[in-house]
C-alpha cells in the first residue's frame, strides 16, 4: 500500500492542467487592452479618494431622497393611483 499503487500521476496531472490553463490566461493579460490599462492605472492620492467618496456619497444621498419621495407619493399623496402596484 505504497504510494506506488495509488493515483498520485494521475492527479497531478490535472492539477499541472489546472495551472498551465491559469498562466496561460494570465499571460494572454499581458498583451490585451487590460495590460495597457494595468500598466497606467496608480494608487490615488489622498485627496483624490476623499473627493470620490464625497461626490458617491452626495449620489447615495440623492438617490434615496428621490426613492423617499416617491415612497411618500405611493403612501401619502396619490394613493388610489398607485394602489394597482402594491396589491
Amino acid at each position: 500500500m505504497g504510494v506506488e499503487s495509488s493515483n498520485v500521476g494521475a492527479v497531478e496531472e490535472a492539477v499541472q492542467g489546472w495551472q498551465d490553463g491559469i498562466e496561460g490566461r494570465i499571460k494572454g493579460l499581458q498583451t490585451g487592452s487590460y495590460a495597457r490599462i494595468l500598466k497606467i492605472a496608480r494608487k490615488p492620492s489622498k485627496q483624490e479618494f476623499r473627493q470620490t467618496v464625497i461626490v458617491c456619497g452626495i449620489g447615495m444621498l440623492v438617490l434615496g431622497f428621490i426613492g423617499f419621495v416617491m415612497l411618500w407619493a405611493m403612501d401619502t399623496l396619490l394613493p388610489d393611483f398607485f394602489s394597482w402596484l402594491t396589491n
